[in-house]
């Protein structure tokens, strides 16, 4: 008799399933970057393809003094409106590519490992053409530290410099959580001896830190290789909303099977609804093609317009030249 994959997935059982080993697997959750809650998993449930999310703006001008004649001038609060874009993408698998996994372990655990993998690195794609998009925003200057163009060692990553960057958040520097590399980069840092290795007392996988920041490293980040300029993001916690939806008419797991194959070929199907937004960068929707963004639209500067006040913004871009005869110093 043999095992098919309708006999190990059950599909209500696995996209639960998948969803949470992508979050437990996410070094971008981990980090504290990506912050994912119910409120946004109700926000890319509910109807529509965008969704506003109004907010009040901080109150303004100055106290008056008080004195035994005269009235009070009455202020005002004012709202503004951020909004999001819901992402609903797909991908299906053909069983000749499952099929190692189908022996000697739990398939169930093998194929959800996969699965969960692969998400796992198409966020963070869609993380990185979000951001450069983001920072492509006419009015994100502000976040964006850039020292590339200076002159000598004024142009260099290292620890003062990367204080300076820190900086652009001011006194909400302290929320800085985490930051994203080219390997390149952090090859410089442990050159420069500026990386710290922590080893997990549960025994898992070593973390490195930069500055108290925990790494990630992704080789998708900007780095020219010819004139080492390269960039880095700093994120403080929660700087990304993530939310993960579902629709009734959009079914999230399914096995399917090629009757008219000699084989009997089988395919796993596997869709996504979910929102992965910069709080306080809102999308404008103003040049988007289909129904739902594509990577290349997400880059579009044209399509984000910062409604945060900068420092509210738990976002830095820093820009940057490394010395290919980095040591420790």
């Amino acid at each position: 008799m043999t095992t098919r994959l309708a006999d190990v997935i059950v599909p209500e059982v696995f996209t639960d399933y998948v969803v949470n080993r992508t979050q437990e697997k996410s070094l971008l959750v981990q980090s504290g970057i990506i912050e994912r809650n119910s409120e946004f998993d109700q926000l890319a449930s509910g109807p529509g393809r965008l969704v506003e999310m109004p907010f009040w703006n901080d109150l303004t001008g100055e106290e008056e003094i008080v004195n035994d004649n005269g009235d009070f001038s009455a202020g005002k609060i004012t709202a503004s409106s951020d909004q999001t874009v819901k992402h609903v993408r797909g991908r299906m698998w053909g069983v000749n590519q499952l099929t190692g996994l189908l022996a000697g372990s739990d398939p169930m655990a093998a194929i959800g490992d996969l699965v969960a993998n692969y998400w796992n690195r198409r966020d963070q794609v869609k993380l990185l053409s979000t951001l450069d998009g983001v920072f492509k925003a006419g009015n994100m200057s502000e976040k964006h530290y850039d020292i590339s163009a200076n002159t000598a060692d004024g142009a260099l990553l290292n620890g003062h410099s990367f204080i300076d960057a820190t900086q652009v958040m001011g006194d909400a520097k302290d929320t800085l959580s985490g930051v994203m590399m080219h390997s390149y980069v952090e090859t410089h840092l442990k050159k420069l001896n500026l990386i710290e290795t922590i080893q997990p007392s549960n025994g898992g996988q070593p973390i490195n830190y930069f500055q108290g920041l925990r790494v990630i490293v992704d080789d998708a980040m900007p780095f020219n290789t010819t004139d080492l300029i390269g960039s880095m993001y700093l994120f403080g916690s929660g700087a990304i909303a993530k939310g993960v939806g579902s629709h009734p008419n959009i079914v999230a797991t399914e096995v399917d099977r090629n009757a008219q194959s000699k084989a009997g070929e089988e395919f796993l199907i596997n869709r996504h609804i979910d929102i992965l937004h910069p709080r306080g960068v809102k999308w404008v929707d103003s040049n988007v093609a289909g129904r739902f963004p594509t990577n290349v639209e997400l880059e579009d500067g044209t399509n984000w317009n910062r409604v945060y006040e900068p420092k509210q913004i738990r976002i830095v871009k820093f820009t940057f030249k490394t010395n290919a005869n980095a040591v420790e110093v």
